[in-house]
């Protein structure tokens, strides 16, 4: 790291040029021929986060709540995944006492994902 020249002198500079590979005689090994970033091609489209905690599940019935206020779903809608969060939370607590219950709390957080799915499907519908 350098220290900025300009005004400013607690601030950092960090290079983005890394250091030139050794030269060695011979062949380059493989590691000194890779880029020093490299680029990863993706969709640009958020992947939406996975129903595995209480946290997450808390964020969706925010999210609905933000949805609901700026009318981009029914209160019908709204209210379907209200309910679907209690009963997951409740579904939550009885769990950590009793662990049988983990498939019916897993079946029914895909439930509300699937929900969640199809919401965002009838978003994008409508924002065309």
């Amino acid at each position: 790291m350098a220290r900025s020249k300009k005004k400013n002198k607690g601030q950092l500079e960090l290079p983005f040029k890394g250091s030139a590979p050794p030269q060695r005689e011979g062949r380059a090994s493989e590691s000194e021929l890779r880029p020093l970033l490299r680029l990863i091609h993706g969709s640009g489209a958020k992947q939406p986060p996975s129903l595995d905690s209480r946290d997450a599940v808390v964020r969706v019935l925010i999210g609905a709540g933000a949805d609901l206020l700026l009318r981009r779903i029914s209160s019908e809608r709204a209210e379907e995944i209200r309910r679907r969060v209690e009963r997951i939370m409740s579904l939550f607590d009885r769990v950590d006492e009793s662990p049988e219950l983990l498939p019916s709390l897993k079946r029914r957080l895909d439930e509300l994902e699937s929900l969640m799915r199809e919401t965002r499907g009838l978003q994008a519908g409508r924002s065309r």
